[in-house]
């Protein structure tokens, strides 16, 4: 298994293949994420569409959103089939068509089911399957009832849990559910006590590596979002300070490695905006930043 030490969340219409790219341009080491891909998606004929990445995006994990467990097992097998080197399972969108299709953070309303979906892509594929969850439901969560769900999914066979240290408001905004419930760090920390067996991914709220690296005293490993897509490189000490990986790129030899991508892509059909989009926090903070936003 990967070590999951550092990872970047799966964030919809961010973590496509070309920011993938950039960020492994910067970290040779942190775990990448696919944005959340739909199960029936997959299995209605668009995999090589959605699920095509480039070799240098290893470590990366498929993260599938479903309430299915066949139809997830089988987009579970399709992933491994492509390379992925773990499959996760998404039991944290509160979006509004998650809680119509019955898939995401409301999943976690029946815990049983969810086990029973964790089961059947456990035992489809050869590669580890994991679990990315928040808290519970805003209103209804505690502690023991949190506990009490990952011991179920880990008889489940799932052995790494990434908690988002938030409850989930299905009645509100994605915007809202990343602001307005607390943060409760404290709750991961304790599973990892409680759960030493099992490896513990702290999500949400970690805006630096200073904080990820405090967190993990605590825990197995820390998920930052969009604090990376915000400055991408506030990974760029992450391969030397957590994975003792002596290396630190430029931001000018990310820039340049990305024109050489670039231009394979755009020989490819791929439009300049797909891949430019995702490049222009690259100089963020910099001199010179405003120009380059500009330029792109």
């Amino acid at each position: 298994m990967f070590d999951h030490r550092l990872s970047v969340a799966p964030m919809v219409d961010r973590t496509d293949r070309h920011f993938r790219f950039l960020v492994r341009q910067i970290s040779r080491k942190v775990r990448l994420y696919t944005e959340m891909t739909v199960d029936q998606a997959v299995l209605r004929g668009k995999a090589e569409r959605l699920l095509a990445f480039h070799p240098e995006e290893h470590p990366i994990a498929l993260q599938l959103a479903g309430a299915d467990p066949q139809s997830l097992a089988e987009a579970a097998r399709i992933g491994e089939a492509f390379g992925y080197d773990e499959v996760n399972l998404n039991l944290g969108c509160p979006s509004a068509k998650a809680q119509r299709e019955g898939y995401g953070a409301c999943l976690l309303q029946d815990p049983q089911r969810v086990a029973e979906i964790l089961k059947a892509m456990v035992g489809a594929v050869r590669v580890p399957v994991s679990a990315k969850m928040r808290l519970g439901l805003e209103g209804q969560e505690t502690y023991p009832q949190l506990a009490r769900m990952v011991e179920r999914f880990a008889e489940a066979g799932v052995r790494v849990f990434i908690v988002h240290a938030r409850s989930a408001l299905l009645a509100f905004s994605t915007k809202a559910n990343r602001e307005v419930p607390p943060l409760r760090h404290g709750w991961v920390h304790q599973l990892k006590r409680d759960f030493p067996h099992l490896t513990l991914v702290l999500n949400g709220g970690v805006r630096t590596l200073e904080e990820a690296l405090a967190h993990l005293v605590r825990v197995d490993g820390v998920m930052m979002g969009r604090a990376v897509y915000e400055d991408p490189f506030v990974l760029a000490e992450a391969d030397r300070r957590v994975f003792g990986l002596e290396r630190r790129p430029s931001r000018l030899e990310v820039a340049r490695r990305m024109r050489a991508y670039l231009e394979e892509e755009m020989e490819q059909g791929t439009p300049p905006w797909a891949v430019l989009r995702h490049m222009l926090n690259l100089f963020r903070g910099q001199p010179g930043g405003r120009l380059w936003r500009r330029l792109l």
